[in-house]
């Protein structure tokens, strides 16, 4: 295929007479850049904060576990002491007079342990309630961000394909799930309620 030296000339007069024209790609591909840069850290950022929350979501699932494995330890030896104490209550009624002082010893001992116990079991019931309460509020920041990631992560293939393109339409569609993803990284770092139910459960 021959040059034609008349046809470049002419190519550069009109890059000369258009210069906005023959910038439009590069003004794109660097916003496109900027953009995906300044998504990029904003996601690292979330990133870390998203790993510390599930390390506290695991720690208040483990103190859960650990306080109702407490409560049920606490609740048997309630029910053996009550179980002694009906015992010996039965046993005290046809015992001799000599022996009625040990039997209420006994029962005395027998009913401030049950009572100890159930107000113990009552207590880690209270403290594995607020471990399930700590790890809801946790894992609603949780899907804040997990959302956060999945909308810049579709931000930034858009952008990719925006590039090649070279279409500013398809950037301004791009900028969609940008704002969206950016708003609930926000919500995730500054704790607001924001929490799209719905689609937080399609995605569950």
């Amino acid at each position: 295929m021959d040059i034609d030296p008349e046809e470049l000339i002419e190519n550069a007069r009109q890059a000369v007479d258009r210069p906005e024209a023959a910038a439009r790609p590069s003004r794109l591909n660097a916003v496109v850049a900027v953009t995906v840069a300044l998504l990029a850290t904003f996601m690292g950022i979330c990133k870390v904060k998203d790993d510390n929350i599930n390390q506290n979501m695991q720690q208040a699932q483990a103190d859960k576990i650990d306080h109702w494995a407490f409560y049920q330890a606490r609740n048997a030896r309630e029910e053996i002491a009550k179980a002694a104490l009906t015992q010996l209550r039965l046993q005290a009624l046809g015992a001799p007079e000599s022996a009625a002082d040990g039997y209420r010893q006994a029962i005395a001992h027998y009913e401030t342990l049950a009572a100890e116990q159930s107000a113990k079991k009552d207590e880690l019931r209270k403290q594995a309630e607020a471990d399930q309460q700590r790890y809801d509020a946790l894992n609603f920041r949780d899907d804040q961000f997990d959302l956060s990631d999945a909308l810049l992560a579709i931000a930034i293939a858009l952008l990719a394909i925006t590039a090649l393109t070279q279409m500013w339409a398809l950037f301004a569609v791009a900028m969609v799930p940008t704002v969206f993803g950016v708003l609930m990284g926000l919500a995730g770092l500054g704790g607001w309620p924001l929490h799209p139910d719905l689609i937080v459960q399609l995605l569950s």
